[in-house]
């Protein structure tokens, strides 16, 4: 009895402490502060314009890298910067007719391997990410698609950039996502810097997060089946007893 009250109270210990860190989470709303400015494409494959007023670009990298820690995040530029997600790629831009203002253009997966060239990717992001993503749609980098500041010049395969509509700004994805506290799973090959100076985001290559196991012996969270033993009897006397 002892026990299965020690087990329930470390159970709902262990609940409430998960429960606050999720109610840490949320993705505040930045819509008001960077305005969609520019829409392109459909379905999943789609680019999202945003414009930072009066900010320049390694000040909004590290804003967005503050609210959560990207995947891969290139050398500190005042120009051009890539931060990535797991399925989106925040390309910043430094907005050449109001040097002031950076873009902020936030691009699907399938966008960047339709449209990207993958020759321009590689002087910001690491060899083994491009090749992860083109191989893993199966090919692709072929584009001569260099980021929206260019988008006259290097045009996207996929569709041309147009004022976004009230639906659009319904389904476009927030700029910043989760913020600090929260929980995010990294694969074990996760790798935040990129760029021979790194700069002011460079980081070490950081290990995988832990897991909880579930059913295992000993562990806090064995599940009934497991935990639960049938209690024994016996017999003698021409009655059962019922150990206690």
């Amino acid at each position: 009895m002892k026990k299965h009250m020690a087990h329930s109270l470390k159970l709902m210990l262990v609940l409430s402490l998960v429960m606050s860190l999720l109610s840490a989470c949320g993705a505040p709303t930045v819509q008001d502060n960077y305005p969609l400015e520019s829409v392109s494409g459909s379905g999943n494959t789609t680019s999202y314009v945003y414009r930072a007023a009066e900010r320049t670009v390694p000040e909004v990298a590290q804003e967005l890298s503050e609210q959560r820690q990207p995947d891969q995040i290139s050398a500190e530029s005042t120009e051009r910067m890539f931060l990535v997600y797991q399925d989106q790629y925040y390309h910043l831009q430094q907005d050449p007719n109001k040097e002031e203002d950076t873009l902020i253009e936030v691009d699907s997966k399938e966008y960047v391997r339709q449209n990207y060239d993958s020759s321009f990717l590689q002087g910001y992001l690491t060899a083994t990410l491009i090749g992860n993503l083109f191989d893993s749609f199966g090919g692709g980098g072929n584009g001569k698609y260099r980021g929206y500041t260019n988008k006259d010049t290097y045009k996207p395969r996929e569709g041309t950039f147009r004022a976004p509509t009230s639906n659009d700004k319904k389904l476009a994805p927030p700029i910043t996502v989760e913020r600090k506290g929260s929980i995010t799973r990294r694969g074990g090959d996760t790798d935040t810097s990129v760029g021979s100076g790194g700069g002011l985001f460079s980081r070490k290559k950081e290990p995988s997060s832990g897991k909880i196991d579930r059913g295992k012996s000993g562990g806090l969270f064995n599940s009934p089946k497991s935990s639960y033993k049938k209690p024994k009897t016996r017999v003698g006397g021409g009655r059962i007893m019922r150990r206690r």
